[in-house]
């Protein structure tokens, strides 16, 4: 899959007129890898090479083109994941403690009743919803 998501990239950088740098390529190892959304310091152990400043700004061009996508927390902090059109369809769950956000991908069942329920609150209130993103909130293992 990893190549596929690095063809991917490396066009949608291309249209954008972004170039898919060597350094881009490894932040997108990292972000693979550590398969999570994670903040700038949770990139750097786990193996990003760049100072902050540049991934900052990589994850900034990234996040521009639609290859990257930043979630706020409720600790304010910024982290970041491969946008799910390169990886997959998935939802959060989100610790009201520390702030960390895991990735959770639910059954097709419950899938398919998050759709409907999407469903019928756009059309009750005239939207129409193109996707759709739930976070369940709680305590996670560590914080408990």
């Amino acid at each position: 899959m990893s190549a596929d998501v690095h063809d991917t990239i490396r066009e949608q950088l291309r249209r954008t007129r972004q170039r898919y740098t060597l350094g881009r390529q490894q932040l997108v190892d990292v972000l693979l890898d550590l398969d999570r959304p994670v903040t700038i310091p949770e990139l750097v152990g786990g193996g990003a090479r760049q100072s902050p400043s540049s991934l900052y700004r990589n994850l900034a061009i990234l996040e521009q083109c639609g290859v990257v996508r930043r979630l706020a927390s409720v600790d304010d902090v910024a982290r970041y994941e491969l946008d799910e059109k390169l990886t997959e369809h998935h939802h959060h769950l989100v610790c009201s403690t520390c702030g960390r956000i895991d990735d959770v991908t639910l059954s097709d069942d419950l899938e398919a009743s998050l759709h409907r329920a999407a469903d019928a609150a756009s059309h009750a209130h005239g939207y129409a919803v193109d996707t759709h993103h739930l976070e369940l909130v709680g305590t996670c293992a560590s914080c408990t």
